[in-house]
């Protein structure tokens, strides 16, 4: 279609041979993304104008943050550790859950069509849904409170990690596990022995790198209800303490740091 609105430049070589060169696809798609961004704008009513002139309210609640009120800090230690426990059971409890998901997602072990379309259909539905819709739907199911955080954070690490964890199942080598199940093992026994080896390294540093991003997630939770420092900074923002806000965010910021680093030194040992 494209060769046929821009005709492929001819080139003689040469020998007298005639070779055709074809055109660039990328004033196409510059012009695509131009009529993309203006259609964007247009839709969702940007104005830099507006930035501009509200950009000084960024600064003026920046100001408010610092210094951040440091008396407040004895009252976090038990929200973020609150956070800290709903994020690293939702991730253990995910991630354990994600490799049976994964395992019944895996075209190249179940042998059913059905059942691998199913399952990767439910995950599809589980990525969709964003984690604070899951804690939303969780409180009122379970109460507020932590329980509902855990929950949100739980659902969306099976399906952060079986979506990655049966890709690499699925591009694993089979010819280990086709000559042990020639053998006489069960399929599951040819998965534990021929495949789970290849794919622990990864799947072991996708938990982990799962668990990194729950932590942020856990943080804004509490605003609707899931409980974890996101209620004290729901609060603080509510009432407009923004240097209350501060403390949150730099105790916060520090958290995830650490956790990060730490993951990050564990997953390099796996890759």
């Amino acid at each position: 279609m494209f060769d046929k609105i821009f005709v492929p430049k001819k080139i003689i070589l040469p020998n007298g041979k005639v070779v055709l060169e074809k055109r660039s696809y990328t004033p196409l798609i510059l012009l695509i993304l131009l009529i993309a961004t203006i259609i964007s704008v247009r839709i969702t009513g940007f104005s830099m104008e507006v930035i501009v002139k509200r950009i000084k309210e960024f600064f003026f609640i920046l100001d408010q943050m610092i210094p951040p009120n440091w008396e407040y800090t004895p009252k976090l230690w038990q929200p973020l550790m609150d956070t800290i426990k709903m994020s690293l059971l939702g991730s253990v409890l995910g991630a354990a859950v994600a490799l049976p998901v994964a395992i019944l997602a895996s075209s190249n072990i179940i042998k059913s069509p059905i059942v691998v379309s199913i399952v990767k259909f439910l995950l599809s539905i589980l990525r969709t849904l964003p984690t604070l819709v899951a804690a939303l739907i969780a409180t009122f199911i379970f109460g507020l409170g932590t329980m509902a955080g855990t929950v949100a954070i739980f659902l969306f690490t099976i399906a952060y990690v079986a979506k990655l964890l049966y890709e690499q199942i699925e591009n694993a080598n089979m010819d280990a596990y086709e000559a042990m199940e020639s053998m006489g093992l069960t399929r599951i026994q040819a998965f534990r022995y021929a495949i789970f080896p290849q794919v622990l390294p990864n799947y072991l540093s996708t938990s982990l790198f799962c668990f990194e991003g729950n932590v942020r997630y856990a943080s804004i939770l509490g605003y609707v209800g899931a409980g974890g420092i996101g209620l004290l900074l729901n609060e603080g923002i509510g009432w407009r303490n923004y240097a209350n806000v501060g403390i949150i965010l730099l105790m916060l910021a520090i958290t995830v740091f650490i956790i990060e680093n730490i993951s990050e030194h564990f997953r390099k040992k796996l890759v």
